[in-house]
């Protein structure tokens, strides 16, 4: 009696591990890094989508024009790395710097097209409707939100602070964060560049 139902036991913890494996790896399968479809309006007032930035390398920051203080950072250090792989020689043509606004209501097509010019000349700023930034910024899994200020004129927005990087195919490569610095970036990307000619 006793062995029978040691075997009964040894069978059901089987089949539990059998179930959890199986659901695991269905699981990973399915799971999918950020990123995903968009089409958003760029600074130029061109629509454009993800399918405009194939066989480039995205490098992807959501944030807002009226960021008082981390958005021009992470901005600046982006920028900063494409100069320094330009004046290393290295042609910069197959990465393209977006900034995705979380700011639809205030960041315009003509504030961003001021905005940008603070910038790189590279970078594309995007916006929307707030459904379509609301959609794109579920993809890439960025939380945003609308933070009222006592004292302050108008409002600010808590969002995180990334710079996503996409491959050609608009996968999910990696993302570097606000302890990465402008030299980081530029030797990460080197090795999918070339030397200009």
């Amino acid at each position: 009696m006793k062995v029978i139902r040691i075997v009964a036991w040894v069978a059901v913890v089987a089949v539990g591990i059998f179930v959890l494996f199986n659901r695991y790896q269905s699981m990973q399968e399915t799971s999918t890094g950020p990123g995903g479809p968009f089409v958003l309006t760029a600074h130029t007032g061109q629509t454009v989508s993800n399918n405009d930035f194939k066989g480039r390398y995205m490098l992807i920051y959501f944030g807002y024009s009226f960021c008082p203080d981390v958005c021009p950072i992470e901005l600046g250090k982006m920028s900063a790395a494409m100069t320094m792989l330009e004046n290393e020689g290295y042609d910069i043509s197959p990465l393209q710097p977006i900034f995705i606004t979380v700011d639809p209501e205030r960041d315009t097509v003509e504030e961003l097209a001021s905005y940008v010019t603070d910038f790189h000349p590279s970078l594309i700023a995007l916006t929307g409707s707030p459904e379509e930034i609301d959609a794109v910024a579920k993809a890439y899994r960025v939380y945003y939100k609308k933070r009222e200020q006592e004292g302050l004129d108008g409002y600010l927005m808590d969002h995180q602070s990334v710079i996503f990087v996409m491959d050609p195919e608009g996968k999910y490569v990696r993302l570097f964060s606000s302890r990465n610095t402008p030299a980081d970036i530029a030797d990460a990307m080197k090795p999918v560049l070339e030397k200009a000619s």
